[in-house]
């Protein structure tokens, strides 16, 4: 059939994109099963434990979820004999499961735990309290028998920090503990440094690093750990009281954001091989031989999202999504080359979702780098010369990272005949650390600058409606869209989720692991107040003259509504059309299937009403 670009039958529902997918939240062997962790968006995006036996582990309502850093992470792990240990969401306490039994508590109330990690028959973890005026994080060993349920002294702490730790590795003898940590003052990925000290002393060694990343030991004396000292996140080598050395350098980073607990970019077998991540706009996965002069890279489907969890003999699991697949869990033997698939991983069917286009746009600060996923539906076409409208996605952080992958939730609006554009903007990891610096001090011009270059450069290409781009963000993705909308002339519609609207506000407000990162994205305060008033959408809602839909979560404690509120008061005083959703329940990014439903909905009635198109029911494939 013949149809506008918008208006194309669609077989893709909110409904169906809920539950398509379920976020994989590592994984482990557990004697001869593989357990991995999956939320549950029909359950409020409860995270579960599967087992490869096709039980459930952790049953409804236990929740394995942290909120150490707010953004948690590393929230269960398991030993061989099948116990379960984990976070529970509600109470954040720690609580261990026999297989087939009951939680029981490990832990006492009123601090938070994440990152847990199981080594030698102990459990270690970081722990986060929030009561003192000063808060504390440290890294603990917790008791297995439950003797520090009721006694939070029963915890033994290893070391504690008015800072930020995380990566907790036992030596083989277990007489030494190596960590990462870094300052209130710094993000991890600017400077985090690697702490060696012995369990039973006081003395600590600390590494030359520049933004240190997941220490494992090699021996009781040497240790492999990630560090960017070329611009790239590589694997590092250290003999303790030695110097460092690059272990299989490559241009291109075995690391990354460091915003949750819990990441694993590589995976040392007991051979001396490693396999590890290598991400270089997309992700590939590489073995590398135990002297580091050989490396081969493997042949699986994922390219985005990529982590090396679990290592068991010649056996990795390895969990992402890819080109042609979607997020999916893959167990690899390296010895006979076997891949099975755990769970997850279906091919998608390129009839209606797009294979992502990696492409680079020329931008005023340098290259921009961005992949496309054109409009794609095999029953329709649009008449001769009718250009599609384009959605510009710009992804949180602003450190962080997309990589092209099969997404369902993008045929959402692909199979509809609305193209995707997913920018990876200066600031983004990826592509080593001057792409990243090249947003410091710059947020909310060198992002704005990107996304605008990448809209123009599909314009000027022929392949979007230059007069029906729209541009979709979320956190700092959110302000990139704010401020976008005010610089005015190239985006034609907004779509803000829980998006910062206020600087000042936002350092105010926001909680203790972002609290200094504004003074690296804009500058410090006091001092940069004058600029913090000028960068803020909020100070120019004036010059927002396209239609705005606003989506927030009442519970955010990263971005709080008043954010969101603002902006919609602001809009409402000027006449400006908008739409202002509020989900109750929701934290920092949506997770009940009813939300993001909603959300959808919400957010495709927008685009039609605002492009002139009107969405056609759901098809059948």
């Amino acid at each position: 059939m013949t149809a506008p670009h918008g208006s194309w039958p669609s077989p893709f529902t909110a409904q169906m994109i809920a539950q398509a997918s379920p976020r994989i939240d590592g994984a482990r062997f557990v004697g001869d099963e593989i357990w991995w962790g999956e939320s549950v968006p029909a359950e409020g995006g409860r995270v579960t434990v599967r087992s490869s036996s096709g039980d459930e582990v952790l049953p409804a309502p236990w929740n394995a979820r942290s909120r150490v850093h707010e953004y948690g992470g590393g929230a269960w792990t398991a030993g061989a004999d099948g116990a379960l240990c984990f976070v529970h969401g509600a109470d954040q306490r720690v609580y261990r499961m026999p297989r087939g039994g009951e939680p029981q508590p490990l832990t006492p109330a009123g601090v938070s735990y994440g990152g847990l990690r199981l080594q030698h028959g102990r459990l270690l973890a970081v722990r986060e309290d929030l009561r003192p005026a000063e808060h504390e994080r440290a890294i603990v060993e917790i008791p297995l028998d439950g003797t520090a349920a009721d006694d939070e002294s029963a915890v033994r702490t290893f070391v504690s920090t008015s800072g930020f730790v995380a990566h907790p590795a036992l030596s083989p003898d277990g007489e030494r503990l190596a960590w990462v940590q870094w300052s209130t003052v710094q993000m991890p990925w600017e400077q985090a440094l690697l702490h060696v000290a012995r369990v039973d002393g006081d003395e600590v060694e600390s590494m030359p690093t520049r933004a240190a990343l997941q220490p494992e030991w090699v021996s009781d004396d040497e240790l492999l750990y990630l560090d960017d000292p070329s611009g790239r996140w590589n694997l590092q080598r250290v003999r303790l009281g030695g110097t460092a050395t690059a272990f299989a350098a490559a241009d291109a980073d075995t690391g990354g954001g460091l915003w949750v607990l819990g990441n694993r970019w590589y995976q040392r077998l007991d051979d001396g091989r490693t396999v590890a991540v290598r991400t270089n706009g997309a992700d590939e996965i590489v073995q590398i031989s135990a002297d580091g002069a050989s490396v081969e890279l493997l042949t699986l489907p994922i390219t985005a999202g990529a982590s090396i969890d679990d290592a068991q003999g010649s056996r990795v699991l390895i969990s992402g999504a890819g080109r042609t697949v979607g997020a999916g869990l893959w167990c690899v033997d390296l010895d006979d080359g076997t891949i099975t698939t755990v769970t997850g991983g279906a091919e998608a069917d390129a009839r209606w979702v797009p294979r992502a286009r990696p492409v680079t746009f020329d931008g005023p600060h340098g290259p921009v780098h961005a992949f496309d996923y054109p409009p794609t539906n095999p029953d329709a076409s649009a008449p001769a010369g009718d250009l599609p409208p384009y959605v510009v996605m710009v992804h949180g952080g602003p450190t962080s990272h997309v990589a092209g992958a099969a997404s369902t939730a993008y045929a959402y609006w692909t199979s509809r005949g609305i193209g995707v554009l997913d920018v990876n903007y200066g600031g983004s990891t990826g592509y080593g650390r001057a792409y990243r610096e090249r947003l410091d001090g710059q947020w909310g011009l060198v992002d704005v600058d990107d996304v605008i270059a990448a809209a123009r450069g599909m314009a000027d290409a022929g392949l979007a409606d230059p007069d029906r781009i729209a541009i979709r963000g979320g956190s700092a993705g959110g302000w990139t869209v704010l401020c976008a909308l005010v610089r005015g002339g190239t985006f034609s519609a907004g779509i803000s989720r829980y998006g910062v609207a206020d600087l000042r506000m936002l350092a105010a407000e926001t909680h203790d692991f972002e609290a200094h990162y504004l003074e690296g994205l804009v500058g410090p305060l006091p001092e940069a107040e004058s600029v913090y008033i000028e960068r803020s959408p909020l100070s120019h809602v004036d010059r927002i003259d396209v239609p705005v839909l606003l989506q927030q979560g009442s519970d955010d404690r990263v971005v709080p509504p008043s954010q969101s509120e603002a902006i919609r008061d602001a809009l409402y005083a000027r006449g400006v059309p908008h739409e202002y959703l509020l989900f109750e329940g929701e934290g920092h990014g949506f997770r009940a299937a009813e939300t993001i439903i909603a959300s959808l909905e919400a957010e495709l009635r927008f685009l039609g009403r605002t492009f002139g198109f009107e969405p056609e029911p759901t098809a059948d494939v």
